[in-house]
């Protein structure tokens, strides 16, 4: 009789009227949106012709996973053709040397998008890595955040388009490995997006640390806990919205200093293939970038989802309003 009871109740939840509103109004505004994107993309004309609209745009999506097969079926087809001709070799003559070439095909979009995701998950997790223990130390220690805090506050607000110059420099000066594990472009890309994005993260871990309760102070006080101790089982803990305050702002801007960064520094990517299509100037070009925009905002709010679902997995606080 239980379960009964548990199973009409979640019903009656699923189908009030304020779940349907809940479920329905995102349909809704995207809906709008989307026609009145058809409406007046029609009005627009450039010198490539009308701006396409959300059917043009889909149809090059299709276009584009299209191209992304062939070019597997290019690839899967070249290193095929090498395995017959050394198998023929070695038929031949046992101990003949045979070589591998690697397939050096161009990039697809689909392949452009995941040299982004790896490139802004490197940036991002190394600027994680110097700021939440930056921003700990900052927030339990006034004297040294007296000290930092101007050179924090000077180097936030530099642009990537400052930063991407010297960090090209500096990376082609001491990058000069015959043999390098990763490519110079994914140095540079990587170390703009760290430069630019640890700071919000930096800022809030400071604010939340120096704004614990005075009370749970006290308790670490009298548990007599080291030092280690306190920031992990005391500090961490409390500070945890604000560091993911931090963290979710470094990642969205992380995605937008790697878009850029790939246009202007020609580095393979989303802001490559925006770039390219742009030079391009071909019929569907402005189709081709109006999919990479889309793309672009649509994985900016993924990452921004995903870092959500971990905060409040990670959060002391179940019943707080994460948005």
């Amino acid at each position: 009789m239980s379960i009964k009871v548990i199973s009409l109740t979640h019903w009656s939840r699923l189908t009030s009227p304020r779940s349907w509103s809940t479920a329905l109004t995102p349909i809704l505004g995207l809906g709008v949106f989307l026609l009145l994107w058809h409406l007046l993309a029609g009005q627009v004309q450039t010198s490539l012709g009308t701006l396409p609209g959300p059917v043009e745009t889909g149809q090059q999506v299709a276009n584009l996973v299209q191209e992304h097969q062939k070019e597997r079926e290019r690839e899967q087809g070249f290193y095929q053709r090498q395995h017959d001709r050394n198998q023929a070799l070695l038929a031949k003559d046992p101990e003949a040397e045979v070589r591998i070439r690697t397939f050096n095909g161009r990039p697809t979009f689909l392949d452009q998008i995941v040299t982004s995701l790896k490139t802004v998950a490197a940036g991002f997790l190394l600027a994680t890595a110097i700021a939440i223990p930056a921003g700990i130390a900052l927030g339990l220690n006034k004297t040294l955040h007296q000290a930092i805090n101007p050179l924090v506050q000077l180097l936030k607000p530099v642009s990537p388009l400052a930063w991407l110059p010297l960090v090209t420099i500096v990376v082609s000066a001491l990058y000069v490995s015959p043999d390098p594990l990763v490519s110079k472009s994914f140095l540079i890309s990587l170390f703009t997006v760290t430069l630019c994005c640890l700071w919000p993260t930096l800022i809030n871990t400071a604010v939340g640390v120096a704004n614990l309760d005075q009370d749970l102070n006290n308790v670490s006080k009298m548990l007599r806990l080291g030092n280690l101790t306190h920031v992990r089982k005391i500090v961490l803990p409390s500070a945890i919205p604000m560091i993911f305050t931090g963290l979710r702002l470094s990642l969205g801007v992380a995605w937008m200093v790697l878009i850029a960064a790939e246009m202007l520094a020609q580095n393979p990517g989303l802001g490559k293939f925006v770039w390219d299509e742009f030079q391009n100037g071909s019929s569907d070009s402005m189709a081709r970038i109006m999919v990479a925009v889309v793309v672009i905002g649509l994985i900016g709010y993924l990452l921004d989802r995903l870092m959500l679902g971990l905060q409040q997995r990670l959060s002391w606080d179940k019943n707080s309003n994460h948005r």
